[in-house]
């Protein structure tokens, strides 16, 4: 007679963090051990002790905080406005099938195009700082929106759907008040991936640009110094750093508000 296997146990959030500081603490011993014993030169790769001194350094430096604040405003600015454009338009093309058919292929046109491509053509039209960051940012953030607010609004349950016309609510009230809440936790996991990809974009804009402030620009300037690897790895330590932070606290809420969604999830499976 078969038995039934038992679905794994997911890890604890202690656990989570447990093997994550693991990770971290293995990845920087090699890094340490490489530097120390010569194996790579430390001009290219030094001990990950100096790498995290130098980080703490720059968190009492004016001009590096002023940076930091930069690439930070330019990504909530570019994120906020990507959600504010990228919402309704999913709405849109989820729920009135004509329109989506229409713009179709004008979306899978502009959609592979990387955003980093651009940056030339918008530096010439937009200048540097936040006028040229911000537009790069709300492009490539708006697609993962656009698209997981569409996948949402196809994982809604018709039944409800069909429920509430039978009362006699219209089209705006019945997407407003089922389908728009089922799609919210699909919506936020887009929100969560444009944040990723905001930060990525930021930071990597304003080292490409080769002008302005930022925190790829003060990378981008350490690795035109003389031993300046330090600062270059020190200010990677503050944009990854600044990464897991985004993306804990967007987990988190994600978590919290939707609490629901994942317990539908599991005793669906």
């Amino acid at each position: 007679m078969a038995h039934e296997s038992t679905p794994p146990r997911g890890l604890s959030r202690p656990g989570i963090w447990v093997r994550g500081a693991a990770g971290v603490a293995v990845l920087f011993l090699a890094s340490e051990l490489l530097g120390r014993a010569g194996i790579v030169d430390r001009s290219y790769l030094p001990p990950a002790s100096t790498i995290t001194a130098r980080a703490f350094e720059l968190a009492g430096d004016p001009d590096f905080l002023f940076n930091v604040r930069v690439t930070i405003t330019a990504w909530a600015l570019g994120l906020l406005i990507a959600v504010a454009i990228a919402v309704p338009l999913g709405l849109l093309f989820g729920s009135v099938p004509a329109v989506n058919t229409a713009v179709r292929a004008i979306v899978e046109f502009l959609r592979p195009i990387p955003s980093v491509a651009l940056i030339p053509l918008a530096a010439l039209l937009l200048g540097s700082g936040l006028k040229m960051e911000v537009p790069l940012i709300v492009y490539a953030c708006s697609w993962p929106i656009l698209f997981n607010t569409i996948y949402g609004l196809d994982d809604v349950d018709p039944t409800a759907k069909e429920t509430l016309r039978s009362f006699g609510f219209g089209r705006l009230q019945v997407l407003l008040r089922v389908s728009l809440p089922s799609a919210a936790p699909f919506i936020a996991t887009g929100v969560r991936l444009a944040a990723s990809i905001a930060l990525i974009l930021a930071v990597g804009t304003e080292i490409l640009s080769g002008f302005g402030d930022g925190l790829g620009m003060f990378i981008a300037q350490a690795g035109n110094v003389p031993d300046g690897t330090v600062d270059v790895l020190a200010g990677t330590v503050w944009a990854g750093c600044l990464g897991l932070i985004i993306d804990t606290v967007l987990g988190q809420g994600e978590n919290r508000l939707f609490r629901w969604h994942r317990a539908q999830g599991s005793g669906a499976s």
